[in-house]
């Protein structure tokens, strides 16, 4: 393990040499040694694929969940316990395919979870298999004659629903995806972070030349307003020559926890338990 201040990055994956995810750790890593947190203070829920492997390569709480179901767990980790930093991870097809349903109703809820996707447009674990985000005419094992559908726009449709922050990095740049994790963990709501994430294995469009020679920073657009919210729907649809990073939207919205008021505000684990009406169950089935 290498020592990084409180955060450790583990040596040895499973992950193949140039994995995109190689990077997204250590934006990781470093975004909560600069805030300050302690590996005790984090929980990462994952669900399955090569994305859902990251909470066992860095320090932390790790809870493993089923493929697509990573954010209705990690709402009910928020629940029990509202102390926690919880970071949901996964995949483009763990979260937008078999998780699709979950994240749009982890929006509307708004709880207070960050949500790292790691998009590399394709099905990594299971060799390659087109998602949902990937690119139109692009061949895989079960596309061998190209991608038919549309990809997905998780931007878009986050921001449609009035996600509180929706926002887009890129796992070749550490310093614009910390600074985007750190921003996310800090917002007061549910967090998007969709993560460019080359797969250097299965897809040969969307590789590391393609993002570098693209991308840009919305920070450094004069003019934008990352409140605006057509604008931001709007910048949400760029894809081709140019594409942009950076937080899309950003608005306050009340979170679930507002909603319910004190019993959610005082985590599950820290509420005290009141055994008489167990008691009293448990009387009608005495004998005697």
């Amino acid at each position: 393990m290498a020592v990084n201040q409180g955060f450790e990055v583990c040596r040895e994956t499973a992950w193949c040499p140039g994995c995109g995810n190689f990077g997204i750790v250590r934006s990781l890593a470093k975004a909560l040694n600069e805030l300050g947190l302690k590996p005790q203070e984090v929980l990462y829920v994952s669900g399955i694929g090569q994305a859902g492997k990251l909470p066992h390569y860095i320090t932390g709480n790790v809870l493993n969940t089923l493929h697509g179901r990573t954010l209705p767990t990690a709402t009910g980790a928020k629940l029990a316990n509202g102390d926690l930093t919880v970071i949901a991870v996964g995949g483009d097809g763990d979260g937008y395919a078999e998780g699709g349903n979950h994240f749009l109703h982890a929006i509307r809820k708004n709880v207070n979870i960050t949500y790292l996707v790691h998009d590399n447009q394709v099905f990594g674990l299971t060799k390659g298999q087109a998602s949902p985000r990937s690119d139109q005419g692009m061949v895989t094992a079960t596309t061998p004659q190209g991608v038919y559908n549309e990809p997905f726009n998780p931007l878009a449709t986050a921001i449609t629903l009035n996600a509180g922050f929706v926002a887009r990095s890129y796992a070749g740049d550490q310093e614009h995806l910390a600074r985007t994790i750190q921003a996310a963990i800090q917002h007061d709501g549910f967090a998007l972070i969709d993560v460019l994430q080359p797969c250097v294995t299965f897809n040969k469009i969307n590789t590391y030349q393609f993002f570098r020679s693209r991308v840009y920073d919305l920070d450094q657009e004069e003019g934008y307003d990352r409140t605006d919210r057509q604008a931001a729907w709007a910048k949400s649809w760029e894809w081709g020559d140019r594409v942009p990073i950076g937080i899309f939207y950003q608005v306050p919205r009340p979170t679930l926890t507002d909603s319910y008021g004190e019993i959610l505000k005082t985590p599950l684990v820290k509420q005290e338990l009141d055994t008489g009406i167990v008691e009293e169950f448990l009387k009608e089935f005495r004998i005697g």
